[in-house]
């Protein structure tokens, strides 16, 4: 008995050992057909340095609200608390939210934003341009660098505005957009001592509303022009965009905030490769 269960376990030992056998020859032909691992090994520095130079190349932009509790019409669905009529200093429905926005889809086309979402309203609203100044002052005065500086509002309604207060593309509902240049000659014509370059803002403006209104038909307001400053003297390309009015809604602003990002992104290539030297032969 003995003797046969002896055999018994040497059989078992055998088979155990003729699959392992197996399983390491097949172990390894899958290694020898496995192709060779490649491990690249990458620099921090020079990830870093990459970056760098990737965002130095992006066109750079500054937005911000000198007028930054300025507020759309509440909706069922969007309501806000108001500090006076169509006024809110709730940043989830005044411009610092049409800021966002529009942020957002200039960064998705390329470009590096700043959104600066300080409240220059208060404590008085007559002198926001003052303090909306002493900002951009302080980031250039620092070297911040920016191609365009755009100051986000909102319009007043104005009963010379006939029929409908909305584009329309494909059912979606966009309130008008519009430009606006200050030549800071004042109303008198005494003026600023320092005004803006407003015949190049001026330039700029005009081709960002003529592409928005490429882009979807009616779109964009005549620019405007206007005695007022409006911290323009700055910086060339800076820019006063009312997007929408009072009477539009939150939702109305912010559809219309993609295409005036492709307008900008448009106009932008345009005037980089119009300023691209001619390459030789």
């Amino acid at each position: 008995m003995r003797s046969h269960h002896a055999g018994k376990v040497a059989a078992v030992l055998a088979a155990l050992a003729a699959f392992a056998w197996v399983g390491v020859a097949a172990l390894r032909e899958m290694e020898a057909r496995r192709p060779p691992l490649t491990l690249t090994v990458l620099s921090g520095a020079a990830d870093a340095q990459a970056a760098v130079q990737q965002m130095a190349q992006q066109p750079r932009v500054l937005i911000y609200h000198t007028h930054t509790w300025e507020a759309y019409e509440m909706t069922e669905t969007d309501t806000y608390t108001p500090t006076e009529t169509w006024r809110t200093k709730d940043d989830a429905h005044n411009m610092v939210r049409v800021g966002e926005e529009l942020a957002g889809e200039l960064r998705e086309r390329g470009f590096f934003v700043v959104h600066d979402t300080t409240a220059f309203e208060p404590p008085n609203l007559s002198d926001a341009y003052t303090r909306s100044l002493e900002m951009l002052e302080e980031r250039l005065d620092a070297g911040e660098q920016y191609d365009y500086l755009f100051d986000v509002h909102r319009d007043a309604y104005s009963g010379l505005y006939n029929g409908s207060n909305c584009a329309q593309q494909g059912g979606l509902q966009m309130a008008y957009v519009m430009m606006l240049v200050g030549k800071g000659t004042g109303a008198t014509g005494s003026g600023f001592d320092e005004r803006p370059d407003w015949p190049q803002n001026l330039e700029l403006a005009q081709q960002i509303t003529d592409e928005m209104n490429r882009l979807v038909t009616g779109l964009s307001r005549d620019v405007k022009v206007k005695t007022g400053r409006f911290n323009q003297h700055v910086s060339t390309g800076a820019l006063l965009i009312e997007v929408g009015n009072n009477k539009n809604t939150l939702e109305e602003a912010l559809a219309a905030c993609p295409v005036i990002a492709q307008a900008i992104a448009n106009v932008h290539a345009q005037r980089t490769q119009e300023n691209e030297p001619e390459k030789s032969g």
